[in-house]
């Protein structure tokens, strides 16, 4: 492909990171080009009509804590760009055997009131962190730097940096228990490592602060804010452009990728050093996904009546359940009773299916680059807790992990956040180097979730690689 001028960067893929690096660099008066394999933009944050007609799905990314709790996105004028967010009464449901149900409410005190012996024990834990975000937020979520704030995130630390089955141990009853591990277990690892932890404080914290909302329309939504924002600016876009190759590009100072270790050094690994190569060779991918979309007749009929008004629904049942699933996962098998996350968007945008009529979106993990088919397995953990899910069913759509990959180059093996991210790559992904974004070759940086804070739809990933960039190849400070 011919370009008639040249640029001062280049943005290669256009997920969060992507696009939100396009915009940091484009709005310190550069001239940007954001270039998508796929003919819609997007990466994660795609929304289509997966099973039948009039029925949206979000492909990748469904619920949004992170979006809303984003420094980065919330600097962006996004609303006046045509994003809505709506928040579900409920953040997030946990559903157990007996018919009753933990869940996480925006209000700290009303999740603690709902958790009996243990919410005193659960405010405790929680209300510092609130206090403190606001002034750990950018170090959390970040590449590991001197903190504005030592103390704080000390504090944090010391809760964050344990397992989860450790952090479990302050809590007495099954229910408290329960939403902890449902919480954990986003962090796509058996809940006995360090730092599994990490991702449910935070995920817990930002719901009390920010709430977990779902986009309007369709996650795809958020992309064509920041996309809009973006062209505002100046900048310029070209989907159905897959890079393989840097002499596909024309000429710029800088380049990013919003790609993980595995793309760039096809791309681009003859050009990095034979340290920098073995760095990236050797970087771990988490476990894999296995996802199913439900075009339903009526709402999921949950037992638990607060499951009804959740936007996330958490299916696993005891703390123990969960961690005996997690770790099978993680030792390479497929765990009869997996845990499931699941949205119901359909119920709080009536956007998303025909009147009367639902979407449902789930996935449980599997290990990395799995083939077998997960549908029935998950749907006998929907029916666990909601009687008469299946008889609403009117057409599925699945994924299996290698089937993402396909979807998504950056899903490898099905791993949706970027490779694993624990104890080792927590703030050295994907290689331990003085800026994680840049590589061994002057003016090539990667922006994409394989780099901090890692998964999630935040934008600061590309966020801190722009501002990498714009220090070094411009000599500019943002």
């Amino acid at each position: 492909m011919r370009h008639s001028a040249d640029y001062d960067a280049i943005v290669i893929g256009s997920g969060p990171n992507g696009l939100a690096a396009a915009i940091t660099l484009q709005k310190s008066g550069l001239s940007v080009l954001l270039v998508e394999g796929a003919a819609t933009l997007g990466g994660g944050l795609r929304t289509s009509e997966l099973t039948l007609p009039g029925y949206y799905h979000d492909v990748c990314s469904a619920v949004h804590p992170m979006a809303a709790a984003s420094p980065f996105f919330n600097a962006l004028p996004l609303e006046a760009h045509g994003l809505e967010y709506i928040h579900p009464p409920v953040l997030a449901g946990h559903p157990f055997d007996d018919g009753t149900a933990a869940v996480l409410k925006t209000s700290l005190d009303e999740t603690a009131n709902l958790l009996g012996r243990d919410g005193a024990q659960y405010r405790r834990f929680f209300e510092p962190l609130l206090r403190l975000w606001p002034t750990i937020v950018n170090d959390v979520l970040g590449p590991l730097r001197a903190p504005g704030d030592a103390i704080g995130l000390a504090r944090f630390g010391v809760k964050a940096m344990p397992s989860a089955r450790y952090i479990a141990r302050i809590f007495h009853t099954a229910a408290a228990k329960g939403l902890w591990a449902g919480m954990a277990a986003h962090s796509l690892q058996p809940l006995s490592r360090l730092t599994t932890s990490a991702i449910g404080v935070v995920l817990t914290v930002n719901g009390h602060l920010t709430g977990w909302p779902i986009a309007k329309g369709g996650s795809q939504r958020i992309a064509e804010a920041l996309a809009s924002y973006f062209r505002s600016l100046g900048g310029q876009i070209e989907t159905n452009f897959y890079v393989t190759s840097l002499s596909q590009l024309p000429s710029a100072k800088a380049i990013l990728f919003d790609v993980t270790p595995k793309q760039l050094l096809a791309i681009a690994g003859h050009r990095f050093s034979s340290l920098y190569r073995w760095q990236l060779n050797r970087y771990r991918y988490g476990v894999g996904v296995f996802k199913v979309d439900w075009a339903l007749d009526g709402p999921i009929p949950f037992t638990a009546a607060e499951c009804r008004e959740s936007g996330t629904v958490h299916l696993g049942g005891t703390f123990d359940e969960i961690a005996y699933g997690e770790q099978a996962v993680w030792r390479g098998k497929h765990p009869d009773k997996p845990f499931v996350l699941l949205a119901q968007q359909s119920m709080f945008d009536h956007t998303r299916a025909p009147d009367g009529k639902h979407t449902a979106w789930a996935y449980c993990h599997v290990p990395n680059g799995s083939t077998v088919n997960m549908t029935e397995t998950i749907e006998r953990q929907i029916e666990r807790f909601a009687p008469g899910f299946r008889d609403r069913i009117l057409a599925r759509h699945t994924f299996n992990s290698v089937e993402l990959e396909t979807y998504n180059p950056n899903y490898i093996g099905g791993d949706i956040n970027g490779g694993a991210i624990d104890l080792g790559q927590l703030f050295t992904r994907p290689a331990l180097r003085y800026s994680p974004y840049r590589t061994s070759t002057k003016g090539l940086y990667i922006c994409s979730s394989s780099t901090p804070p890692g998964g999630g739809v935040h934008g600061m990933c590309g966020h801190h690689a722009a501002r990498q960039a714009l220090k070094d190849v411009f000599g500019l400070v943002v």
